[in-house]
């Protein structure tokens, strides 16, 4: 295997691990702040305010990147027990 070769396929690991790793902190920190600002000012503000939609639009699309990044078979198993985590959480969000 060329080096050229060797140093693209570690690129391409590389990048597939930040896109994963990133988008576990997107999505916590996204629970943090509804977590946050329901202990300020109350669940029932949280749930009457458009938060909650926009969040999960966002958990969504953050799910989505991921998904069209990381393709290899230990990429889609690892994107689906994050996705597993967050969709938990949108359920709980209800």
């Amino acid at each position: 295997m060329s080096d050229q070769l060797k140093l693209g396929l570690y690129m391409k690991n590389m990048f597939s691990d930040l896109i994963y790793i990133n988008s576990i902190i997107a999505t916590e920190l996204i629970k943090i702040t509804e977590n946050l600002a329901a202990l300020r000012h109350g669940e029932e503000f949280l749930k009457k305010s458009s938060c909650l939609r926009e969040h999960n639009a966002l958990n969504r699309e953050i799910l989505g990147i991921l998904d069209k990044y990381n393709k290899a078979p230990n990429e889609i198993t690892r994107k689906k027990c994050l996705e597993k985590h967050v969709l938990n959480h949108l359920e709980d969000s209800k």
